[in-house]
């Protein structure tokens, strides 16, 4: 079976406006939702925004954001998991 991307869903998204890293919550089609860490969107100097880059590894300013906002994205995704 191909993948579908109407059947890709954000179920909820976070940003640090510092790096650029994105972490979000994603499902596919009836799937487990999941955590992926990136994209990350950098700023142009000229302003606007550049194309979406893999995330990479984590800086500790990433780091730091990413703990200041486990709890929240854990709570989050442990609204969308189905119960076992």
């Amino acid at each position: 079976m191909a993948f579908d991307p109407s059947k890709d869903k954000i179920l909820k998204a976070w940003k640090c406006e510092e790096t650029g890293l994105i972490v979000s919550i994603n499902q596919y089609d009836q799937g487990e939702p999941k955590l992926q860490i990136g994209p990350r969107i950098l700023q142009r100097k000229e302003g606007g925004q550049r194309t979406p880059v893999k995330a990479g590894r984590l800086t500790v300013e990433d780091v730091d954001w990413l703990y200041s906002v486990i709890d929240e994205v854990r709570d989050e995704l442990g609204k969308h998991a189905k119960p076992e």
